[in-house]
Order: C-alpha cells, then sequence, then structure tokens
C-alpha cells in the first residue's frame, strides 16, 4: 500500500479482517494501530503542517445516518473539545456545510466566520483561521478534513493552501477508498484519537562522540563532533588540545580535572560538565570509563566521552528554577513538559508527579468548565490570556499562558481571591456550564456561550421537532445531561412531544396528564418555578410512589412559559446525582424561556404549515390530462423540512386541439404565497380555455395580479403546443429556461425570448418565440429550486439538470422525472419546493 505523503507499509499485522480502527497488540507486545487510524492521523498532522496549521483532525462518518464524529485530533487536548466531538451533518456548522455540500469551506478570520457561521464563533469566541474539506471519493462522502491555524485578518486564504490541503484530501480519500475496498470499515463511533504534532521550533538534539587516551592526549573523533565545533575532519589535529582550544579556559580546567578524577577512581563512572561551545551555546560534555582497578604508571588511561547540543534547554531550566514566579510548560495535548521549583510549590505537587502528565488530569481543579475556555483561548489564539484560579478554599492563583506552535508557557504566582468567586464545586461533570467566573472576558464567554449557541441554534429551528432536535443536542451537551423530554400543554393537559435517553415506553404513562396531578413536570409549569432533585431519592421523597426510570440519577423540572403563556414542560435527567448551583439553576431557567418562546414559535408555523399545505395540496393539478398523442407528468417536492411552503405550481390545459404547459413560481412564502399562486392558476387556466394568445394570457394574469396583490411578484412560463404538428409557442415572464430533449439526443437549454416577473408592470409585453417539437422529444419546465443553491452560480445548477436530462434519454417520462429530482436533490441540498413538468411524446 502507498500511503499519501510517502511510501510506506504498517507493520506485519495478523491480517486485515482483524484490524479496523482500533490499536491491537502485535506479536512484539506493542500496541500497533490499524490502518484506518494511522490514515486518519497522517492525513490530520499532513494538512496542518500543508497550511501551517497548530491542529488538524478528522470527522468521519458513523454509525448512524447524518452523525459525523470526530476521530482523530492533532494538535489540541480532545478534552477541551469534547462538546464538538459529534457534528450532525444538518446542523449550522462549517464542518456539517462541507460535507452536506461537498464543497470547502475556508474562513480566514474571526469576522469571516461570524458572519457565515456564528453559531462556531459562539462556541469558539477566539481569532483564528480554519479550513475544511471534504473527504469524497467517487460518490463515497467518507467526512470532512479540518485545520486550525492563526488568522490572517483582511487577506483570505491563499490559493496555494487550498491546493495543498485539496491534495491530502484526496489522497486521504483514495486511502479510506482501498480500505473500504478491503472491507475495513471506514465509520467511527468511538472517542477522537489524540496525536502529537512534529515539532517546529525545538532545536535537533546533536551528539559528538570521542575517544581519549588520556596519558598520551590522543583523541579520536566522529564527524558530528567535528561539526559541532566547526572543523572539518580532515583538518581535526586528532589531539585533545584540538577540541579544548576552542573552548574557554575555565572550562578546559574543568574538563582536565574531571577526566583525571574519573582515571583515579578505580571504577565504572560517569560524569558530566556544562560548557561553552565554540558558537556560545552551553553544551554537555560528558566523560566515562570501564576501568575495574585503578590502572599502573605503564597503563594507559582511556576515557570514552561525547559532546552533547540540547539547545538553549540547560540555561533556560537553571535560569527558570531562580525565579520567584511559577513556570511551566505543555504540550499542545495538555501534558506537562517542564516545570520549574516555585511552580512545583505553587501547584502543590513535585516534578515527578507532574511531569508527562496532562494538567487537568493530575489538577483536575485546572480542569473545571470555568477554566476550560482559558486554555482553548491560549491554543487557539496567539494572546496572552490571564485568569484566577482556586486550588484550595483559601489559596487563588494567578496564571498567564502564552501559546506557539510547539505548545503553552505559564507563567503562576500566588493570589489575593477575586471580588467575585466562580462557584467551584469539587467534582464537576464535563461541560458543565456555570457562572461568570472573575468578571474577566474568558470568564463571561465561557459561562455565556452555550446559551448563545443554544439561542442561535433555536432561531433557525422552525418546527417542534426542530426545536426538540435542537435542545437535545446543545442543552444536554452542555450540562452533561442524558436523558431529556418535553412536554406541551393542550386543553390543560401535557402531552409528550419528544423524548430521548429514557427506557422504551417508561413516560407513556405520563402521556396526557392533567394539570391537577401531582407530579413534577405538572407542578413545574403550574407554579411556574423549576425544581431540581440532586438525587433520585430526594425526588422519591418529595413523590412517593412516583415510578422511576432509574435507581441513581439526578433530575430538573423546568416550566416552558413564553411571554407569562404556558407551553409545557421540559425534563433533564442525569445519570449520577449532581449539585445544581446557583448559577447552573440560573442559566437553565433563562435557557427554558428561550425553549418556551421557539416552541411557541412552532406551535405556530405548525398551525400555518398545516394550513398552507392543505391549501397547497387542493390547488395542485391531481391528475394530468391523458391524450393519445402526448405524455405529461409533473412533480411537486416540498422544500427542506423547516422552510415555509412555497408558491410553486405547474398545470397542463387542453385547449381544443392544442395543449398548454405552465409553470410559475409565487415570490415568498406562507399561506399568502400558497393563496396568490391559486389565483394566478386559475386565471391563466381561464383565460387558456376561452382561446387567447400566449402572449395575451400572460399579459392578463400580469394585469390581474397586480390588481388583486401589489406588491405580490410571480415567475411564469407558458408554452402551447400542437400535438399533430409539434408547433410550439413559448412565452416567459421571468422563469428559468426550458430544457429540450431531442431524438437525436441533443439537450439543449431553450433560448426563449421573455418579459419581466409577472406584478411589476401593468403595460409589460411579452414575446412570443416559436418553435417546432419533433416526435419523440422532451420538454422539461421547472422551478428554480431544481437548479439554485446559495453561493453558486445558477447556470452551473442548469447545466447539470441539462446534462442530467440527457443522460437519461428515451427513458420513461415517469423515470426521468424521479432522476431529475432524486439528482437535484442530493447535489443542491434543495433549500426550497420544486415542481418539475415533463411532456413528450408528440406525433
Amino acid at each position: 500500500m502507498t500511503w499519501y505523503g510517502e511510501a510506506g507499509r504498517l507493520p506485519p499485522r495478523p491480517s486485515d479482517a482483524d484490524v479496523q480502527e482500533h490499536p491491537e497488540a502485535s506479536p512484539s507486545g506493542q500496541r500497533t494501530p490499524g490502518d484506518l487510524d494511522v490514515a486518519l492521523a497522517q492525513a490530520a498532522v499532513s494538512a496542518a503542517e500543508a497550511v501551517g496549521g497548530y491542529a488538524g483532525g478528522v470527522y468521519l462518518r458513523s454509525s448512524t445516518e447524518g452523525l459525523l464524529r470526530l476521530a482523530v485530533l492533532a494538535g489540541l487536548p480532545a478534552r477541551l473539545f469534547h462538546p464538538w466531538w459529534r457534528m450532525h451533518a444538518n446542523r449550522p456548522f462549517p464542518v456539517a456545510e462541507a460535507y452536506r455540500s461537498g464543497r470547502a469551506i475556508h474562513l480566514a478570520d474571526a469576522e469571516e466566520s461570524m458572519r457565515r457561521f456564528p453559531q462556531l464563533m459562539a462556541g469558539l469566541p477566539f481569532p483564528f483561521s480554519s479550513l475544511y474539506v471534504p473527504i469524497v471519493g467517487g460518490r463515497e462522502k467518507f467526512g470532512v478534513l479540518a485545520v486550525m491555524r492563526r488568522a490572517t485578518p483582511g487577506h483570505p486564504v491563499e490559493n496555494s493552501d487550498r491546493h495543498r490541503i485539496h491534495n491530502v484530501a484526496r489522497r486521504l480519500a483514495s486511502t479510506l477508498g482501498d480500505l473500504d475496498r478491503r472491507g475495513v470499515p471506514v465509520a467511527w463511533d468511538g472517542e477522537p484519537q489524540p496525536v502529537q504534532l512534529p515539532s517546529v521550533s525545538t532545536p535537533l538534539v546533536r551528539i559528538g562522540h570521542f575517544t581519549w587516551e588520556l596519558d598520551s592526549g590522543t583523541l579520536t573523533v566522529d564527524d558530528e563532533l567535528c561539526a559541532m565545533v566547526g572543523i572539518a575532519p580532515e583538518h581535526f589535529g586528532g589531539t585533545v588540545e584540538a577540541l579544548t582550544d576552542r573552548l574557554l579556559h575555565e572550562d578546559v580546567l574543568g574538563i582536565w580535572a574531571l577526566a583525571r578524577q574519573l582515571a583515579s577512581t578505580g571504577r565504572r563512572a560517569r560524569r558530566r560538565i556544562q560548557v561553552r561551545g565554540p558558537d556560545g551555546r552551553p553544551y554537555f560534555l560528558e566523560l566515562s570509563t570501564a576501568a575495574e582497578q585503578p590502572p599502573t604508571v605503564q597503563e594507559a588511561v582511556r576515557l570514552d566521552g561525547c559532546l552533547i547540543d540540547l539547545g538553549s534547554a540547560p540555561i533556560v531550566f537553571e535560569a527558570t528554577d531562580r525565579l520567584p514566579r511559577g513556570v511551566f510548560s505543555m504540550d499542545r495535548l495538555g501534558r506537562i513538559t517542564y516545570l520549574n521549583h516555585s511552580a512545583e510549590t505553587l501547584l502543590g505537587r513535585a516534578r515527578t508527579e507532574l511531569t508527562g502528565r496532562v494538567l487537568w488530569e493530575v489538577l483536575p481543579w485546572l480542569g473545571h468548565t470555568v477554566y476550560e475556555d482559558h486554555f482553548r483561548a491560549s491554543l487557539m489564539s496567539d494572546t496572552p490570556v490571564d485568569f484566577v484560579a482556586r486550588r484550595t478554599p483559601q489559596d487563588w492563583l494567578a496564571f498567564s499562558l502564552h501559546s506557539g506552535h510547539d505548545g503553552l508557557t505559564a507563567t503562576v504566582v500566588a493570589a489575593e481571591e477575586p471580588s467575585q468567586v466562580p462557584e467551584v464545586e469539587p467534582a464537576v461533570a464535563p461541560g458543565t456550564v456555570l457562572g461568570p467566573g472573575s468578571g474577566s472576558p474568558a470568564d463571561r464567554a465561557s459561562a455565556l456561550y452555550r446559551p448563545v449557541a443554544l439561542a442561535i441554534a433555536l432561531t433557525e429551528a422552525v418546527t417542534a421537532r426542530q426545536v426538540s432536535a435542537v435542545v437535545t443536542e446543545e442543552l444536554l451537551p452542555a450540562f452533561g445531561g442524558r436523558q431529556l423530554a418535553i412536554y406541551l400543554l393542550h386543553e390543560r393537559h401535557l402531552f409528550l412531544a419528544w423524548e430521548t435517553g429514557f427506557p422504551q415506553g417508561f413516560l407513556d404513562r405520563f402521556d396526557g396528564v392533567a394539570l391537577d396531578s401531582r407530579l413534577p413536570g405538572v407542578e413545574t409549569l403550574t407554579s411556574g418555578r423549576p425544581i431540581f432533585f440532586e438525587s433520585m431519592e430526594q425526588l422519591g421523597d418529595a413523590y412517593p410512589g412516583i415510578p422511576l426510570d432509574a435507581h441513581v440519577g439526578a433530575r430538573a423540572f423546568l416550566p416552558l412559559i413564553a411571554s407569562g403563556r404556558p407551553v409545557g414542560s421540559c425534563i433533564l435527567g442525569f445519570d449520577q446525582p449532581r449539585g445544581f448551583s446557583p448559577e447552573e439553576r440560573a442559566v437553565l431557567t433563562a435557557l427554558a424561556g428561550l425553549i418556551a418562546q421557539a416552541l411557541a414559535r412552532a406551535q405556530r408555523y405548525d398551525t400555518e404549515a398545516a394550513l398552507a399545505r392543505g391549501l397547497q395540496d387542493a390547488l395542485l393539478p391531481h391528475q394530468l390530462p391523458v391524450l393519445d398523442n402526448a405524455a405529461t407528468v409533473g412533480r411537486y417536492l416540498p422544500g427542506t423540512q423547516g422552510m415555509d411552503v412555497g408558491g410553486d405550481w405547474y398545470d397542463v390545459v387542453e385547449t381544443g386541439d392544442r395543449l398548454a404547459l405552465v409553470i410559475g413560481d409565487v415570490q415568498g412564502h406562507g399561506v399568502s404565497a400558497a393563496a396568490t399562486m391559486g389565483q394566478i392558476r386559475s386565471a391563466v387556466r381561464a383565460f387558456a380555455l376561452s382561446g387567447e394568445a400566449p402572449e395575451e394570457v400572460m399579459s392578463g394574469t400580469n394585469r390581474l395580479l397586480i390588481d388583486l396583490d401589489p406588491g405580490q411578484f410571480a415567475s411564469c412560463c407558458y408554452i402551447v403546443v400542437d400535438p399533430l404538428t409539434g408547433h410550439t409557442q413559448a412565452v416567459r415572464a421571468g422563469h428559468p429556461q426550458p430544457l429540450l430533449y431531442r431524438p437525436d439526443g441533443v439537450t439543449e437549454v431553450l433560448d426563449l425570448a421573455g418579459g419581466v416577473v409577472l406584478g411589476v408592470d401593468a403595460s409589460a409585453t411579452y414575446p412570443v418565440t416559436e418553435l417546432r417539437l419533433e416526435p419523440g422529444a422532451v420538454l422539461a419546465l421547472y422551478t428554480d429550486g431544481l437548479v439554485e443553491q446559495p453561493g453558486i452560480d445558477i447556470d452551473l445548477g442548469v447545466e447539470r439538470l441539462r446534462s442530467t436530462l440527457a443522460e437519461c434519454g428515451a427513458s420513461p417520462l415517469a423515470e426521468t422525472a424521479d432522476r431529475l429530482i432524486r439528482e437535484a436533490r442530493a447535489a443542491t441540498d434543495r433549500p426550497d419546493d420544486i415542481a418539475l413538468l415533463l411532456a413528450s411524446r408528440w406525433e
């Protein structure tokens, strides 16, 4: 197998069938990652390096339809990004949009990100740039490759960077396709794998070796030592003076003293001395002897040595140990790589306990949600981050974080208790939202980001089901909840509208309960006050005899009240007992108000949508004319769930020996658009049946629309065909050009003359285009929902539709219509209603 970036093979493994995405034990006892793990990790690292990023990751499809999971994350600690481990493909985030649309998204800075994806910035309000490239192989969508890097305000992502990351995504797609064909499941259902990025700032360690014959002064050296002291190997004199002449006098004396001391020990020994190298930087010179007895005068004493270049590390470590303020460093995965003596004292743990460990695992009090946002801010931006944290009830520490490509350096000093003390409990569930903290911008961002993210998501939710889904996706992870139930009020009874996480059928017994029932879900609504139970025992004691779905856990019952009007109640369930701080209770109560407002709006929408759908269904033709010498097929596809009913329509009218094909689209949505559509359809049909010429049909309908509803617009295409001769007359009012498939296989976009949309100018004229259709031709009329997509030239959508019609050829008309709808839906992520009318088989 050839991996993208470079050729190579994984270590031998028992069998491909046994290895999927999880590591296994190799015969040597080492853990060998699977093909999928390595492919994803290499892609994340390659993508980050290709565009100068500080983090890279891969979202992969999962076994749950429409759900992406973060499979690998390189350069950032996965725990701090737990809320983004799962991403539904329908969410308004760049990862989801890149996956849905199959198009890359490049965000240069926070301003562009906020404009296009406000919900992303609500959760990560930091100045960073990000790139998202779909991983697509043929018709297979595997996932999305993502990179984060420093923001470039005012400068878009360069084409060279786009090209490089797209190449990485293409190579990964090819690799994943190979794995899929080999039977390795290309899906991810577990937690993300952390990946360490290669260092770019840490100097390389150099070691030069030598052998020193102490009595003769002969020195045998390797090429690396010559390079370190700046002497060509052929010019090295072979004596110890050739080396020491390039060192300081005091260092030379120290080396000789150390050498004599080792020679006289009479045992195996090794010592090290720090010297200043020829370039002025600190080096270590290490000497060792293997002698077991003191040598005699006649015996030659030989020492083995090496010169070690560790960069500036030794002097830095020594210098920081002298500072009264604590200094420690972490890599980008949160592992502590160094700390000085003062940091040991202030943090209350020894170096041996801290070095190599993940910060918030070994110091859990720093892993609290109140502080997580500070570390996220530092790792994702290049500005210093300052905050105050409580180590014990009496001790407070002030931290200052400074990040770079390879990690993060922090200083820490003792601090006074802040005037506003964050409520920090000893044990906190991941993702818990707390109060405003110390009042710093990062504290406020940490406290507000979940409510803001939920509020933004709720503004995009239209139906009650969408509102409930948003609450599930945003609210539960924020508080570490596992169960959710939403009841809606109708005629003084509460009916179950949504549930997740509860045992199947458990909540059925509470469906339709009256408002006089003594149940917490009822009493929270009737009293207007939230009710919190920190354990199931508390719940059972407060409501004796109430059925419980679990014996361990906690529950929160929230009233859903919108503008003083009761809407229903919400139940949050937790798997373990937990406390609810005053800040949490306040935030949950506020969020319940947002949810209630969204549900009230959704109920109004559902009522109007049902009315509009019914009206539209009644106004659209239920059956098209059946003729011996012509065939017609119509299709109507409602817009994406949550969109209002549109005004798209089509019709086929028999006018004597001719056939009139009509299609149109009224501006706007809702009951008004559906009603206007019905009026226009009736007007066109009346004019057509009265024998009016095509231009008069369009002009008359235009004047009627202006009289009926000034300010309402509509596009329309009206075509009259004589099935016996193929003679055709067509007029257009701002509508997309029809398509024509000819019997010889040529498929074209017709160029019909046209006028302005209906409803604008009462004196507008609509020129007629005449053409002749051959037997076997197919005429396709459609509304713009079939070809239009935000940010994409509509001509590209029309060309895609033309190409698909050409591929259909002489297929049965119904099959052709279904394929046009199906492929348009897949290609455009269809944001609006679609009407499609095909006519064929002229004699």
